[in-house]
């Protein structure tokens, strides 16, 4: 076999091994792709959206997050405990008919005192916070997202958070569903959780407004 013939073999050999190893890569890139976008759903396309359409910018971020909080275990709450956090939440509702903004914030202070009470990292950290909630709530967390906007708005001087009544209102039904899973220690019913609330909402007329009535029960006439 002549060397031309042997260096052709090699460059070839060398050709082939090159294409496998990109194509294997591509198809690593592209099931982690897949399965982030499985794990976060919306908070995905959330993600991408935050790095201008660079879904790879956005998969390295939501890795990251994986990596540092994936191994979280929640703490079960005491039932005293739940029992305290639903009487808060269902007083937080209860006000949203008369000062809509402070009843977000309370929303916000009361998600960020759960989610440290399941093991999460503390309130007082909230992008910490908010990204391990992520991991583990991602279908619900942007709840969390809207009435913390809200919340450090009115710290900030702004009354309502640059929000009108109706989307504070959606707010708290998104909030609502995060509470709901967390509160009772489920990952995967807050679809139920949300229909109830939204099967329950009706509206009121007091301040101009379009008001939550998040359930039958706390309906008041107006």
């Amino acid at each position: 076999m002549s060397t031309g013939v042997i260096i052709a073999l090699i460059v070839i050999v060398a050709a082939v091994v090159l294409l496998a190893a990109v194509l294997t890569l591509r198809s690593r890139g592209g099931r982690g792709g897949t399965s982030l976008r499985r794990r976060f759903g919306p908070e995905y396309d959330r993600a991408v959206a935050r790095h201008d359409g660079d879904a790879k910018a956005a998969e390295r971020e939501l890795a990251a997050r994986v990596e540092r909080h994936g191994a979280l275990r929640q703490r079960d709450l005491e039932p005293a405990e739940r029992q305290q956090f639903e009487a808060r939440w269902t007083a937080a509702q209860e006000r949203f008919v008369d000062s809509p903004s402070e009843a977000v914030a309370e929303a916000d202070r009361l998600l960020a005192e759960l989610a440290a009470a399941r093991g999460f990292p503390d309130g007082g950290h909230y992008e910490e916070q908010f990204a391990a909630l992520s991991v583990h709530h991602a279908h619900h967390v942007d709840g969390y997202r809207r009435v913390h906007r809200v919340a450090q708005a009115r710290v900030n001087g702004a009354q309502d958070g640059g929000a009108d009544t109706e989307e504070m209102r959606e707010a708290m039904v998104e909030a609502r569903a995060l509470f709901e899973e967390l509160v009772h220690g489920g990952r995967h019913d807050g679809g139920r959780h949300r229909a109830a609330v939204d099967g329950g909402r009706g509206t009121s007329t007091a301040r101009g407004g379009h008001l939550p009535l998040f359930h039958r029960r706390q309906a008041k006439e107006s």
